[in-house]
């Protein structure tokens, strides 16, 4: 089963079209995700991440009421670890606190 979560972008990284890369927050969780599908997105807003691809944007109540949902059916993941996205499993690379973001942000 595959599954798409909602992330909000804190920072990009990467703003080359092909590369494009940015940290995503994951509720306590940050990965590196890659953004060549969602190239509009901005810091603060949602973007629908599988397999470490942000692959659309999300306003804020689809992005509400898609991690009410997710909470509701996965209410013992949700209130797991932050091992609930395990980098071995999403292939994301841990993040470089102290690279500059593009964009200035």
């Amino acid at each position: 089963m595959c599954l798409a979560v909602p992330g909000r972008v804190v920072r990009w990284i990467e703003v080359d079209p092909i590369s494009a890369i940015a940290e995503v927050e994951f509720g306590a969780v940050h990965r590196i995700c890659h953004m060549a599908c969602v190239p509009d997105a901005v810091p603060g807003d949602f973007v629908i991440v599988h397999a470490g691809v942000a692959i659309s944007i999300l306003d804020t109540d689809q992005a509400d009421r898609l991690l009410t949902d997710l909470a509701s059916a996965l209410p013992s993941q949700m209130d797991a670890s932050p091992a609930i996205i395990p980098e071995r499993q999403t292939g994301e690379h841990r993040i470089d606190r102290d690279t500059e973001s593009p964009r200035g942000g």
